[in-house]
């Protein structure tokens, strides 16, 4: 056989040949000379032959891989984790927080893993779309225990709120009829488009946020719908929008309704702090079930890692209001067929707590006391924020702080005032002004309040 024909020369002589650095020259070398000479009378072809073949197997195959942008919470906590200052305050974590400034850890989910541990259960795989006990509680928890719908709705586990809107996203692609763009509030949580760009959907914005009023720009987010194409699909947030903080009323969602309806627009919901808002689940549900009280063949993304704090556990659901029985049983078979191939089932711990949570009567009260705990405590920092600006003398108005409502507000901030914050002060937040009430506690809450003044004078 000529080995100079065979393509498989260079793999399967390679591991005969002498290991021998090739930045040497091969007169200063006599192996790698007499090297080179056998390889091109063998090959037939010249030694710069084999020199090629090196340098084209030096280059890797991800040698063109981009460099991602950093992740901005990310940056936002490895500058406060190497700031040595005693009293920094982060202010960009997406997390609860009790008043120490510790990850809190609610005693109905203790309890809840106590009473899963004496069961003893198994560990075998959950169904395609989760452990059943879970996800009917999931939908009784929105839609309503008492709602006519609940039995019309299609439903799964998920990994997630995130994973809600990735299955969410890859139903409404490859099922939805009409538009195949989604529709976003600006500003929103950075992930949206990311998911439903991944999901091969188009990605446009309405308004939403009025940073002259620091508040909702009810007139544009009306006037962006009506001007989007009939059947366009809306994402909403149902309550505690992220990351203003800025929520519309009930008579303003009624609005909203009308609007959506009468151009047969989509609704989705990405409800991610039911309960963690206002301290009232059925509350914070309003928007949800105001617009299937309407007629809205509504879809929702639910996430249980704030509202139980079972952050690492990811815990969620997506769910579809249908028309009948029958379309149910359809849309259920394409949402399976969806999951398998993403990851197959979802995990069963996280779920098992959440079913405990929502099943047992005890526990379901107990859970409820302490998610409005969680909400009263937030409620008490962001007026203890604005009092303490007051006190000392700021002259801007901080209304917005009081009027906002979950986990994150807008303070109005400019990005330069941001970082006179990070750099003078140690008081860390995104650079768009959004802070983590959770990262405020009676212990810094003043301190906190003379920076900001400070910065914003």
């Amino acid at each position: 056989m000529n080995a100079g024909h065979n393509p498989r020369f260079s793999y399967l002589y390679r591991p005969f040949l002498p290991r021998i650095p090739f930045y040497s020259a091969p007169q200063s070398n006599p192996l790698k000379f007499m090297m080179l000479a056998t390889v091109r009378s063998v090959t037939g072809k010249p030694s710069s032959f084999l020199k090629l073949v090196a340098a084209s197997r030096s280059a890797s195959t991800w040698g063109k891989v981009p460099q991602g942008p950093p992740d901005a919470i990310l940056g936002i906590t490895e500058a406060f984790k190497a700031d040595s200052f005693q009293q920094k305050i982060n202010l960009g974590v997406g997390a609860y927080r009790d008043d120490a400034g510790k990850p809190y850890v609610l005693p109905s989910v203790r309890a809840a893993e106590k009473r899963i541990l004496e069961k003893n259960l198994n560990k075998e795989y959950a169904p395609i779309t989760g452990v059943p006990e879970f996800t009917k509680a999931a939908a009784a928890l929105a839609y309503g225990a008492e709602s006519p719908v609940l039995d019309k709705i299609a439903i799964t586990q998920t990994i997630s709120g995130t994973g809600a809107l990735r299955v969410g996203g890859a139903f409404l692609e490859r099922f939805y009829p009409h538009s195949k763009t989604v529709y976003l509030p600006n500003p929103s949580w950075a992930n949206h488009k990311a998911v439903f760009s991944d999901c091969h959907m188009s990605v446009k914005n309405y308004r939403y946020y009025n940073k002259d009023t620091i508040g909702l720009d009810i007139e544009g987010l009306l006037a962006d719908m009506k001007e989007a194409p009939q059947g366009s699909i809306f994402l909403l947030h149902a309550c505690a929008h992220n990351p203003t903080g800025v929520d519309p009323t009930p008579e303003q969602w009624r609005e909203i309704s009308d609007v959506m309806k009468a151009q047969n627009h989509f609704p989705l919901f990405d409800m991610a702090y039911q309960g963690f808002a206002s301290g009232d689940t059925v509350k914070d549900a309003f928007a949800l079930r105001h617009f299937v009280e309407q007629g809205h063949q509504v879809a929702l993304c639910q996430s249980f890692a704030k509202n139980m704090g079972l952050y690492g556990e990811r815990v969620g659901a997506f769910s579809i209001l249908t028309e009948s029985a029958e379309e149910k049983k359809r849309v259920d078979s394409q949402i399976k067929i969806l999951v398998r191939p993403l990851y197959s089932n979802p995990p069963v711990y996280g779920a098992r707590i959440a079913s405990e949570i929502l099943n047992d009567a005890e526990l379901n009260s107990q859970w409820l006391g302490e998610v409005k705990g969680m909400a009263d405590r937030i409620i008490t920092m962001r007026a203890l924020l604005k009092g303490n600006l007051e006190k000392i003398g700021s002259k801007h108005n901080w209304d917005h702080i009081t009027n906002q409502i979950g986990m994150f507000a807008y303070t109005g901030l400019k990005p330069e005032q941001v970082s006179t914050l990070a750099n003078q002060y140690s008081v860390y937040a995104t650079k768009d002004g959004r802070i983590s009430v959770a990262g405020i506690t009676s212990g810094n809450v003043e301190r906190l309040a003379e920076c900001i003044h400070k910065v914003s004078s």
